[in-house]
């Protein structure tokens, strides 16, 4: 991995993200401190893009995952009734 100082990566920025979108990973540096680094977007990341833009794949409005979504309860005399049928079924 190489590695470039922010005031580098300001003046050549064009040049470098041609870099890491070759396959190429840069790590960027701080006063001799690295800060960051920049990797290419994995073939799954750009499939999910290009799924979002032709509106085929809506992404989540917020990143709750479906732990907030509460089931449905029915009456508990409705699950009685039901089971009554299955069993006069058999």
């Amino acid at each position: 991995m190489r590695t470039i100082g922010i005031r580098e990566l300001r003046q050549h920025a064009s040049r470098y993200l041609a870099q890491v979108e070759a396959g190429e990973e840069l790590a960027i540096t701080n006063r001799g401190r690295t800060v960051a680094r920049l990797v290419p977007v994995s073939a799954g990341e750009r499939s999910r893009e290009a799924l979002i833009e032709a509106g085929i794949l809506v992404p989540a409005r917020s990143a709750g995952g479906i732990t907030g979504l509460h089931p449905e309860t029915l009456p508990t005399r409705a699950l009685t009734k039901v089971l009554d049928q299955v069993r006069e079924d058999r």
